[in-house]
């Protein structure tokens, strides 16, 4: 089991989250639902209360505690802030997926990078991956430009045949690789 530290870099305290966070959180999801909805509609949909938001933290330690899942709250070191939300989830053969979101107001100042950077040595180092994800719909261009400024490489689209089931949901997502050099 991997112990429940912060991350830290120059401007940001990636912290798993702890109970007394859920006011944050919540208050976070709910201000941006309408943004979040396409690409976290599972996390929106198991918070829809603030009872929702302290669940979801009891689950996150849980899942902290069985390598299922690490989940980091984002805050400003300066301001104390609560700005965002990463996630880690290791996957088989050695790959994991990154997932994150920023509240609205922090978007545009590098903090998306600085956490990835950060979650990215965490995969790497701590978690052991030799392969991080990160999926972005094709309509997220700040999203893509995180992923490739941080070194990800874009996955060619797939092909799939025009009969095949949710092939149009399949194209809307651009999926970006980084392995362990």
């Amino acid at each position: 089991m991997l112990t429940r530290a912060p991350l830290h870099t120059e401007r940001l305290c990636l912290r798993p989250y702890e109970p007394a966070d859920a006011d944050a959180f919540f208050a976070l999801l709910h201000a941006d639902r309408p943004r979040f909805k396409p690409s976290f509609p599972d996390r929106l949909q198991a918070v829809r209360t603030i009872t929702d938001a302290y669940a979801a933290l009891r689950t996150f330690a849980d899942d902290w505690r069985t390598g299922r899942f690490y989940v980091f709250g984002i805050w400003h070191r300066a301001s104390a802030d609560y700005v965002g939300d990463i996630c880690l989830m290791p996957q088989q053969k050695s790959q994991a997926e990154i997932g994150y979101y920023l509240a609205a107001a922090a978007e545009g100042q590098g903090f998306a990078r600085e956490a990835l950077g950060a979650i990215t040595d965490f995969g790497f180092e701590l978690v052991g991956s030799r392969r991080l994800l990160v999926r972005c719909y094709h309509d997220n261009v700040r999203g893509q430009a995180v992923a490739r400024a941080m070194g990800f490489v874009a996955e060619p689209p797939p092909s799939r045949p025009v009969w095949f089931r949710n092939a149009d949901a399949l194209s809307q997502i651009r999926r970006f690789w980084l392995a362990k050099g």
